[in-house]
């Protein structure tokens, strides 16, 4: 077969430091490749020179040729590179937010996206197509929301749909099953094979090496910028890791909430229109982890920002050690610190003016009173145990790849000593070592300090490992709570029993040839 895209000796660098170092592979049509590797391993730089792009200050080389163009050769970004994006090649990056315009409407996007790039379709039925593949269902509601009036999950399906209307004969996706449920992903998984038997050749970057499983052909493991492994999935990938239960504390069934939520209500417009949540009870003793589970969509994150007070329009209350929180512009310096919230897209919320250490450390002092110098210590050795060295730290957040940025964000509201910490799809740009890291530090919070987490995810094998107690939420509603062996191995809910026969993709011989031909299609 001929390649459509051929990498060969791709290098980058930034300053004196090596990004890419002589990096090659190809792509075919029909066919999937896919780039793993540890955060910060190169991967969306790679992906980036595709479309002859790359991060400031970041030179490249090499050869980059998609569909007879060349984007990179020896001299750097070639001027035909301006030729690929959107129909010959199209990327979705890893954090949806940067895809997606706050100011315009969905649809609107998606409209101006078709009559670009398929000047002879038909914009309104390229809209309903793209929307239908990225799993959202083509209604007038949908298409006339903005960005910020979709969940994490949601807004991921949104920027897909942005990349597949432009019918591109290659598909270039960072991490598409972040924020996504188990029953979302196996259907993305599912999507994806069928535009691949149909001819698209795509470039998947993921740490979900079950994803990476059930989809690819080819697996190229990058680390520190070079290949040090390349071949089929089961040649490449290292096999499937067991999550370490880290459910330590042992809890007093006596002993009064830290955290409570009676008859939370919340909603997305003013005079109660928008319905979010409904009725949400949960409470959450010192030292205890709550896991809260269910689609994209379902008020997970809505809940949390509720609890973390950045969600205004809600009824019901939100108690802390018994006291009524109120929303966080009216919080006290002290109840800021003492419940503290790590969300799902934090690139936004790191300014690009200081380093992220600075940032990390600036907590410290802000809301617990320690000297600058005090601050950065501690910052660095808690910086350090994440995995992110002081020389990462002390770039701006653009340096940072998407898992380092996660990490970092954590440890800006770990520095704080919360007694309750939120924590929403904190390990989904991690790769399997990172995440340990992640689940040992947070381990020691809980020992050590006693502090509570409310943790937000779709991995429900994680919540297995981390919970005390598991909350399944549908459409606003609690619909499942137990303990994790009861949720998971017995599954009352109609939802939970959906989403735990979702979580085998990629593990069962069902799952694991997505990409082959069907009967019909041979």
């Amino acid at each position: 077969m001929t390649p459509l895209v051929t990498v060969r000796g791709l290098t980058a660098r930034a300053g004196d430091t090596t990004l890419l170092d002589a990096v090659d592979f190809d792509l075919y049509e029909g066919r999937v490749t896919a780039l793993v590797g540890p955060s910060g391993s190169g991967k969306t730089t790679a992906a980036l020179s595709l479309l002859g792009e790359a991060g400031p200050g970041v030179r490249l080389s090499g050869r980059v040729a998609a569909g007879g163009v060349t984007a990179v050769d020896a001299d750097g970004v070639t001027a035909q590179a301006a030729s690929l994006p959107g129909r010959v090649i199209a990327y979705m990056p890893q954090h949806p937010g940067s895809a997606l315009n706050p100011a315009r409407r969905t649809g609107a996007v998606l409209a101006e996206l078709a009559r670009l790039h398929r000047p002879g379709a038909a914009p309104a039925a390229a809209v309903t197509d793209a929307l239908r593949a990225a799993q959202l269902p083509p209604e007038r509601d949908v298409e006339r929301r903005f960005p910020h009036q979709f969940s994490g999950g949601q807004r991921q399906r949104v920027a897909l749909a942005q990349t597949l209307v432009c019918r591109p004969r290659v598909l270039v996706l960072d991490e598409p099953s972040t924020g996504l449920d188990t029953v979302a992903r196996m259907r993305l998984a599912e999507e994806l094979a069928a535009l691949v038997r149909d001819g698209l050749a795509l470039l998947l970057l993921s740490h979900d090496h079950d994803l990476v499983r059930a989809l690819a052909d080819h697996v190229v493991v990058l680390r520190r910028g070079r290949v040090v492994a390349s071949g089929s999935p089961v040649e490449a990938l290292p096999a499937r890791p067991e999550v370490t239960t880290v459910r330590h504390t042992p809890l007093d069934p006596g002993r009064p909430p830290v955290l409570e939520v009676r008859g939370l209500c919340a909603h997305l417009h003013s005079r109660g229109r928008g319905p979010v949540l409904h009725d949400v009870d949960l409470h959450l003793s010192a030292g205890a982890c709550v896991g809260v589970a269910g689609l994209s969509g379902s008020g997970k994150t809505t809940l949390a920002r509720c609890v973390a007070g950045l969600h205004e329009r809600r009824r019901g209350q939100v108690l802390l050690d018994g006291v009524v929180l109120p929303v966080l512009r009216r919080r006290t310096t002290e109840q800021k610190r003492r419940v503290q919230y790590v969300w799902q897209e934090v690139r936004a919320s790191f300014d690009e003016r200081h380093t992220v250490a600075e940032q990390v450390a600036r907590t410290a002092v802000r809301l617990r009173g320690g000297t600058p110098a005090e601050a950065r210590a501690q910052a660095h050795r808690l910086l350090g145990r994440l995995g992110l060295d002081e020389e990462t730290v002390g770039r701006r957040a653009g340096g940072l790849s998407g898992g380092e940025l996660q990490r970092a964000a954590l440890a800006r509201a770990v520095i704080a000593a919360p007694d309750v910490l939120i924590c929403d799809e904190i390990t989904t740009a991690l790769d399997p070592a990172a995440t340990e890291a992640v689940l040992a530090e947070l381990a020691r919070l809980r020992e050590e300090q006693g502090t509570a987490l409310l943790w937000v995810s779709h991995d429900l094998e994680l919540l297995a490992a981390v919970a005390h107690h598991i909350v399944v939420v549908d459409g606003g509603r609690i619909v499942e709570t137990g303990a994790p062996e009861q949720v998971l191995r017995a599954p009352r809910a109609t939802l939970t029993r959906r989403l735990v026969r979702a979580m085998d993709l990629g593990t069962s011989p069902t799952a694991t040839d997505l990409t082959a031909p069907t009967a019909a299609g041979s």
